[in-house]
């Protein structure tokens, strides 16, 4: 994945999860480096009411490299690194515990 790593903040073209269309979004990447082109991700919305379990409100979402109050949202895609449109910046390290509890919780993990 040269170019990328496990939390920047990036812009992305990726569809929605029923595929009718697709749209230019915030997302997080999760996966470390890999030999594969694709990149797994974890999108970001402005949307802050009706958050699921493991959801959650960015605490140093500004500093990410966001316009706006941010959360992260419960899903999980797989996207080819070319649909990268560019990197914003990157998780703080309050944000990256909170995503690493939410996926042990989303994944059922220990």
């Amino acid at each position: 994945m040269p170019g990328y790593s496990r939390h920047n903040l990036i812009l992305v073209r990726y569809p929605f999860s029923d595929l009718s269309s697709s749209k230019v979004r915030p997302a997080v990447i999760v996966s470390g480096p890999h030999v594969s082109q694709d990149l797994i991700i974890v999108p970001i919305t402005s949307r802050l009411t009706g958050l699921l379990p493991g959801e959650f409100v960015l605490t140093e979402w500004h500093a990410a490299g966001l316009n706006t109050p941010s959360a992260i949202k419960r899903g999980l895609y797989t996207v080819e690194a070319g649909l990268v449109i560019k990197i914003v910046g990157q998780l703080a390290p309050v944000d990256i515990s909170a995503l690493e509890a939410s996926l042990r919780l989303w994944l059922d993990l220990s």
